[in-house]
């Protein structure tokens, strides 16, 4: 199989670098400042135990020629990004005849739960990626991987339920570069369990530093309400910790431990958008339709597009404005 990881970011990249070394045909999909550090010089990737740069590939959309039709499409880009990539490759044609849309499978190796069925408009084949791997793409031809033992855990099935030969496929070459890629019949389950984690993410980005405890707890609660009321299930914390184990903890490259979350890196990138709409902003949807009052999300979305339309740096929202946006929102 050829693999065509659109979007060569944190997750993309460490993705797309590892299938490289393992043989697997990659092509790497980017755009600015960062395809042109890949042309150029490639694409490093550093962890915990080493450096290497791949040298391959790497374009920064569909050309005119027709995909394989063995191409598999991993969708690693921002879930804010998503429509636009789905929209520049959905019609990409591919040898013997049709679209990428029609015939090629689709895996959303991304953040996030409204990945899936907003893919489903353009593809038929859509392959959810649950993404347990911790990393950080901040400077162009650079990304680095926290990850330790294993640089992540992957899981992986079909939307909206069950798995099938692709999966495996795809699983065994993601085991060949390294990481854990378990195949799940209920994937989603484990992706809305995911985006519980993923709340934080928020409150990290907009804080810095030490956190308050009782606002994670708050807006993990609401979404843990939120998901009750939709009937929507999700896997318990401690069967989330028994499947990670200690195989994806993270240490610390060249001596420096993971900055932050994927929200944060966009605001320290100043990319003038992030994921929060997609992560709180979920649990706020969720709870808009269901009656499950959300101050802590609310404020917390509110809060991060405030600092993404102003580009204003991360970790430097006043926490007691913050806790205003919150009681505010009650």
């Amino acid at each position: 199989m050829r693999y065509v990881i659109i979007g060569a970011g944190a997750v993309g990249g460490t993705i797309g670098v590892l299938l490289g070394e393992a043989g697997r045909d990659v092509t790497l999909v980017a755009r600015g400042a960062h395809l042109d550090a890949i042309r150029r010089r490639g694409l490093t990737l550093r962890t915990p135990d080493r450096s290497v740069t791949w040298r391959g590939p790497a374009t920064g959309g569909p050309g005119p020629e027709p995909l394989p039709a063995d191409t598999v499409l991993v969708l690693t880009v921002k879930s804010q990004h998503t429509w636009a990539a789905l929209d520049a490759w959905a019609d990409a044609p591919v040898v013997g005849g049709g679209t990428a849309g029609q015939r090629l499978p689709l895996f959303t190796a991304q953040n996030g739960v409204a990945n899936e069925p907003t893919a489903l408009r353009l593809f038929a084949h859509v392959h959810p990626v649950c993404v347990w791997l911790p990393a950080t793409h901040l400077d162009p031809g650079v990304v680095i991987a926290s990850g330790h033992p294993y640089p992540g855990m992957l899981h992986v099935g079909r939307y909206p339920a069950g798995a099938d030969e692709i999966d495996t496929a795809v699983a065994a070459d993601l085991t060949a570069a390294g990481f854990l890629a378990p195949v799940r019949d209920d994937v989603m389950r484990w992706k809305y369990g995911k985006l519980l984690n993923n709340l934080g993410n928020g409150v990290q980005a907009l804080l810095g530093g030490d956190l308050p405890g009782w606002l994670l707890d708050r807006v993990r609660a609401e979404g843990v309400a939120v998901l009750a009321a939709a009937g929507i299930a999700h896997p318990a914390e401690d069967e989330e910790r028994a499947e990670r184990g200690d195989r994806v903890g993270t240490r610390p490259v060249d001596g420096q431990p993971r900055s932050g979350s994927s929200t944060w890196q966009s605001l320290t990138r100043a990319a003038g958008s992030t994921e929060a709409d997609h992560l709180n902003g979920e649990i706020v949807l969720l709870g808009r339709r269901h009656g499950v009052p959300t101050p802590a999300n609310t404020a917390v979305q509110v809060a991060v597009r405030r600092l993404a339309q102003e580009r204003l740096p991360a970790g430097t929202f006043p926490l007691a404005e913050l806790i205003d946006l919150v009681e505010r929102a009650e």
